[in-house]
């Protein structure tokens, strides 16, 4: 429980984390003259406070606007189907898709017709989950340590995968879309994942919805004109839009979602 950390060991570790620093689980037991379970016990708990991103070998501060995917599928169910909807056309038949972490991105394979001869390859566990009962789609899982807060896996094992791969189309995962930004992400690890999807793909396409237009992420995956689409609501702010299409990039707009 939280309330088993000394205060002292506490303090220490929050207030590197309120400074941006990363902790590591073996330089924290080194420190304290502790065993890493113990550390990481304690990183496990003030995690479950939502002070900290546990990540593999230590935690990660909490960015600011970062939700965990599991929290994010339920929300604007109904937009995010929209943006699916649009998203179906720009769609080869028999072409090798990668689907990118993000809870855009399950509605996306959630939508896709039976006809269209897929092979779809993804890191994220949900989407591989929605798409375990299709007989026709054949479905490569990327491996490595799953990231709770992206939804898959980013790490090294990951980029290995990729790196052998060639992608007909890249539905990439966008934390953020904005001209002086580009897409970008708010976890290191995760940007650094999408840019090597951009660079292994012959066209890549954003679902971006209203929440992430005009937006910053700590962390550059592309610009937007390297996109083929970014594919936005269809109430999405004129000028946002404006200027993105002045950047170079090419939009499409998603029809208005029914009423219920």
């Amino acid at each position: 429980m939280p309330n088993d950390i000394p205060s002292s060991r506490r303090d220490t570790i929050l207030a590197r984390l309120a400074a941006g620093q990363p902790v590591r689980s073996g330089a924290l037991a080194e420190e304290f003259g502790l065993s890493e379970d113990a550390i990481r016990r304690d990183l496990r708990s003030l995690a479950a406070e939502g002070l900290c991103r546990r990540v593999y070998g230590g935690a990660l501060p909490v960015v600011a606007g970062a939700t965990p995917m599991v929290e994010r599928v339920g929300e604007d169910v109904q937009r995010k189907q929209a943006l699916a909807d649009a998203a179906l056309r720009f769609i080869e038949p028999s072409s090798f898709v990668f689907v990118d972490n993000g809870s855009s991105n399950l509605a996306f394979v959630e939508k896709l017709p039976p006809y269209l001869n897929l092979g779809i390859a993804t890191s994220s566990i949900t989407i591989a989950a929605a798409l375990q009962q299709r007989d026709d789609v054949d479905v490569l899982v990327v491996g490595g340590m799953i990231d709770r807060m992206v939804g898959g896996a980013v790490d090294g094992t990951a980029l290995e995968t990729i790196a052998r791969l060639n992608i007909d189309l890249c539905v990439l995962g966008a934390c953020a879309v904005s001209v002086a930004g580009g897409v970008s992400a708010y976890d290191p690890d995760d940007a650094t994942f999408k840019r090597a999807l951009v660079a292994r793909s012959r066209r890549t396409i954003v679902l971006a919805t209203n929440d992430k237009l005009g937006r910053h992420a700590p962390h550059r995956v592309c610009g937007v004109d390297v996109l083929a689409q970014i594919i936005v609501e269809h109430d999405a702010d004129a000028d946002l839009v404006r200027d993105l299409a002045e950047a170079g990039a090419t939009i499409a707009r998603a029809a208005p979602q029914a009423q219920p």
